[in-house]
């Protein structure tokens, strides 16, 4: 009898310690969901006369974040019509501005179901063309080709998404376009 109490306490332990395991993974990966992800902080957009040709998304991660792998990144994006679904494109990559942000890269190489990215501040240079990671103080910019997604976007559109990481919170997209574009450049967020 001794042995077989013995035998039924080194089982429990053991099943104890595969819980006590498996709950602290589990705590430890929703702590990173909860508090990884990414935040938009500005939407721009390059307007001719009568539609928004490009947009620009200034992202960086939220406070807390771990590192947030782009090329694992989806855009989620719709102007109420079309929906399009976009992951990162490497030969569209910049690694600093210049020219300005519409002309630093050439959207017309991005199609509808790619973006693009400006490196505007990576001061551990984290965010390279073929692993574009970013991660606390780093601000990036992801270009989107508005006219191969909806064919532009109209005066008095309401866009919405989500930039998806492949783990953690998503940023969140959304703005209505002015009644008129009168200058070239348009802050939307």
């Amino acid at each position: 009898m001794l042995i077989v109490a013995g035998v039924a306490a080194s089982v429990m332990m053991q099943v104890m310690n595969n819980l006590q395991y498996q709950a602290l993974q589990i705590s430890q990966d929703t702590i990173r969901d909860i508090s990884s992800g990414l935040r938009v902080t500005q939407i721009s957009g390059y307007a001719n006369t009568s539609k928004i040709n490009q947009l620009v998304l200034f992202v960086s991660v939220t406070v807390g974040s771990e590192a947030v792998d782009l090329s694992t990144t989806t855009i989620s994006i719709s102007d109420t019509n079309t929906q399009s679904i976009l992951t990162y494109d490497s030969n569209c990559y910049s690694s600093s501005v210049s020219n300005g942000l519409f002309n630093t890269l050439n959207a017309t190489n991005l199609t509808s179901s790619k973006f693009g990215i400006i490196v505007v501040r990576d001061l551990d240079g984290s965010c390279t063309v073929n692993n574009p990671s970013i991660d606390r103080d780093d601000l990036v910019v992801l270009l989107i080709n508005t006219t191969k997604c909806f064919s532009g976007i109209d005066p008095r559109t309401k866009v919405t998404g989500k930039i998806i990481p492949q783990q953690g919170m998503s940023g969140v997209i959304g703005f209505t376009t002015p009644n008129v574009f009168v200058d070239t450049i348009v802050e939307l967020l």
